[in-house]
Order: C-alpha cells, then structure tokens, then sequence
C-alpha cells in the first residue's frame, strides 16, 4: 500500500488493516492503529510505519484511545519469504528470548551486525526492538485477559527483570502496568494459580483477537485428524467447538484447548492453557495462532478469491477461510509423510499406532495424556509400529533420524525455496509434501498442490472455468486458501 492508500484507510477507519500498519502522528507524538476513532490527522503529520517498534524506536507512545497493540498481527510475515518476514516469524516464537540476536541471526544465516541492518533498513527497527515490541503485545494481552500478579506477567511475556518490565510498558504505552490493566472492561478470569515466576505448572485463559468474518470449518480439519491421546475436538450443545492438544514448548510440554463461542457476543476465540512453564507463553501464543492462522486477513482474501468464477460461489458460502498451521515443525513433516497417497482416516490410524512411541505427559488431563514422538523416539522405535510397504516406512525412519541427530533442520524460520533444498533430496519426499510442509508449517499462502487427489475431486464439484489457468494462478498470492476451498468442497456432502 502508499501512502494514500493507507491515508485512506485510516480516514475510513478501517479495521481490516489494524495490526497491518500503525500510524504515527508528529504533532502528538502517539501511534494509532488505522481504525482509531480520533479524528482523522492531517496528512502532513503522519508517518506510516510497519512495525509498532519501529514506531517506538521513532519516539513515540502508543494511544491510550485505541490501544494499538490490542489487534491480530499482521499477515505480511507468512506472505514475505525475506529475511525479514523469516526474523519476525521467529521473533514471534520467542527466538531473541531464548538464544539472542546471535541465536536469531544464527537461524537465518548472517552475522549478528547484518541482520540489524536489514531488519532497520526493512522494518524500521533492529531485533531487539521488534523483540521488546513483541513482549509488549504479549504483557498487555495478559495484564488485560487474565489477573496474573505483574511479576508473572513480566516473566510470562519474556522481560528478565520486573524493572525492565515496568520501564518497557512506561515508555511504550506512557502507563503503568496497574493502568494498562485498568483499560480493560472486564478482565478474563484466571483459571488456576500462576504460580511463582518460571513456574511449570501455570493456567490461565485469555482471548484471542482475529479478523472477522471466521470460518470454524478450521476446528473439523483439525476433528478429522486428531491423534486420540494427543488431540481432541469436541462440538457442544450449545455449538462451542472445541480443539485441545498436547504440544512440547522450549522449556517443557503444555497443553492448550481453544474455543470457538458463536453464539456468545463478539463471538470469541478463546485459549486455555494449563500446565504450562510461564517463560514458554510467548511460543505458545505464537504458535496457537499460527495453528488457527488467526492473524489471516480474510476479506482481502475473500475479495481476490471472489474474482475467480470457480470460486466465488464457495467464497460465498464459506467467509473467512483459514489454512491450519503447525505448532510443530518436526511432528508435521512425519505427519505429511505418513498421509501421502493415502486417505485421512488411513493416515489417522497410521499416527495413533505411531503415538505409543510418545511420552507421557506430565500432568495429563481426560483425552490429553501423550505427547507426539519425538524425531528421537520416532528413530528408535518408529520402525516397529509404522505398517505398510517398507520403501515407504524407510522413507519415515530416514527423516525421523535426520531431525534427531540434526542433519536436517527445518522451522519457521525456512522459506519455501529453503524447504525445498532440504527436503527434496530425502527418500520418499516430492514436491506435494514440500508444498504441504511450506504451507502448515510456513503459513506459505500462496501454495497449490495440484497433484493432491481431493483437490482433484474438488475441482470436479466446482464450475468449470473457462480459459483459466488450472493452478489458479489468477488468485495469486492466495492460492493456499483456494486449496482449502477445494478441500471443502470435496468434503461437502452431495446433497449440500
């Protein structure tokens, strides 16, 4: 977007671009999100930003008015597949907390004083700062959404100290965190005790912004191909669909339920996180929502897929459709490779045979009481449990042992062209997997299994199209929601 495009958008209060942008104005010295109901400032006062830190690093605070940090994030980090769009996403996974910038810059294959450059000159500011913005976000999203005691909520959002925690909130939000807190109307209740900093065994439930219109066809995906022991899905009579896993996080294992509540105003997307190290929230926030793809703007998306005559009539029915992420990388490469070319349901009892290789959890709830094998586990015992011809449970047992001892390392840190690199050349691996991987894992939205049988089948059930391309080039770059659709479509049942 220019600038008058964003100038426009903002003058329109539009909240689809919230999050994608923020505004800064010269003669206040605060950031707004686009749709803030102040009025509109002049356009010589504004300075648009892609970052919020870089907002910060410019010297200004955000507005108390619409709290720009309350909003999704912005999709452009699965979209960009530069080094930019590949630092936020680990950024986000909390990467600078755990390793430092060394760490990140490590990840992404430069030095430590070429990826500052890059991300300043791309983003408008430096990893630490994105860092620190990110840890904002989260501490505001906590000390509004929960009662947590400040101390846990400074090491829950990934500060070293209280201090810092205290001075990062002053300088971003001009409050203190006793006042951010007070901004919200009625604050989430906290489920269990935090416990005392880094405790491993937290719980707490917490709301989950998106951008509307929200397809809860993303909960039956997930339904389809739960893992019994690991996942579980679950529809209520009062129409709450439910989706709850076992995930490990850098510190330890967790477990997480997400719902959905339509028939509640504002129709809230809703996580429960329980046993879980406070350190690790930062992850599994970012992860949870690349899962549910949650930071998506579906009405961009809607509109472009709209324009494709084989589309428009599922775009229609379906609003807002989202294409499921990954809150593991490692566990959705097995994952892919065992559903090749054989049905879900197939593929479903091929994972739970693999799950007895799994740990047990250490707090286990009704339902929750395994862990997904690790690329270790799965090298030592995956070989007995896998069934089928052994070419393929060859191919299996090769990246499994590949990811253990560490000759193939793959996250959310790859782009597509990398994935490529790394996993073409393993046994039993093609380019439908590739695709697969890069769009779960990556959230790579511009991805078209064209060899993939349901996306086949589906094309059948839409209308034909005429003089258009067959990889539905002409929704680009939003091919990967087009694969969903076609997915939908196969699934639907004959009689509508």
């Amino acid at each position: 977007m220019d600038f008058w495009q964003r100038y426009r958008a903002i003058d329109a209060r539009d909240t689809r671009f919230d999050g994608q942008f923020f505004t800064a104005v010269r003669s206040t010295g605060i950031y707004c999100r686009p749709s803030c109901p102040a009025r509109t400032p002049k356009a010589e006062n504004i300075t648009f930003y892609e970052t919020s830190a870089a907002a910060h690093e410019a010297g200004y605070r955000a507005c108390k008015r619409c709290l720009p940090e309350a909003v999704p994030g912005t999709p452009a980090w699965n979209i960009r597949s530069d080094v930019a769009g590949r630092a936020m996403r680990l950024i986000n996974d909390g990467v600078i907390t755990r390793e430092g910038v060394d760490g990140l810059a490590h990840r992404l294959g430069y030095s430590a004083r070429q990826l500052n450059r890059i991300l300043s000159h791309e983003l408008g500011a430096g990893p630490l700062s994105l860092a620190r913005a990110s840890r904002a976000q989260t501490a505001r999203t906590l000390l509004v959404s929960t009662d947590m005691l400040l101390s846990d909520v400074a090491f829950a959002s990934g500060f070293n100290s209280v201090r810092q925690f205290n001075d990062t909130i002053g300088e971003v939000f001009a409050m203190t965190p006793t006042a951010v807190r007070a901004t919200a109307t009625k604050a989430a209740p906290h489920r269990g005790s935090a416990g005392a900093p880094g405790a491993a065994h937290a719980a707490l439930t917490l709301n989950l912004p998106y951008r509307e219109p929200f397809d809860p066809g993303i909960f039956d995906f997930l339904a389809v191909r739960a893992v019994p022991g690991i996942e579980r899905a679950d529809t209520l009579t009062d129409g709450t669909r439910t989706y709850a896993r076992t995930l490990r996080l850098p510190r330890g294992s967790a477990s997480f339920t997400v719902a959905y509540k339509p028939s509640t105003p504002g129709k809230p997307l809703q996580l429960t996180a329980t046993a879980v190290d406070l350190h690790d929230l930062p992850a599994l926030l970012s992860r949870v929502r690349r899962l549910f793809d949650l930071d998506a703007d579906p009405q961009s998306i809607d509109d472009a897929l709209a324009t494709d005559p084989r589309l428009v009539g599922s775009v229609a029915s379906i609003p807002g459709i989202r294409v499921p992420g990954a809150v593991d990388p490692q566990e959705l490469l097995i994952r892919a490779m065992i559903g090749q070319q054989i049905t879900v349901a197939a593929a479903r009892t091929a994972l739970t045979q693999l799950s007895v290789a799994g740990s047990a959890v250490s707090s286990p709830t009704p339902g929750l009481e395994q862990l997904f094998p690790t690329p270790a586990e799965l090298a030592e015992h995956g070989g007995e449990l896998l069934r089928g011809p052994q070419r393929r449970i060859d191919s299996i047992m090769s990246a499994a042992e590949a990811m253990a001892t560490g000759s193939l390392d793959l996250g959310y840190g790859d782009d597509p062209a990398s994935l490529e690199r790394k996993l073409l050349p393993l046994p039993g691996i093609g380019p439908w997997t590739v695709g697969y991987v890069a769009m779960r894992v990556l959230g790579a939205p511009d991805i078209f299994l064209a060899n993939d049988a349901a996306i086949r089948n589906g094309l059948k059930v839409l209308p034909v199209g005429v003089g258009l391309s067959a990889d539905f080039r002409e929704v680009s770059p939003w091919r990967s929601y087009a694969t969903m659709h076609l997915w939908r479509a196969t699934a639907k049942p004959a009689d509508g």
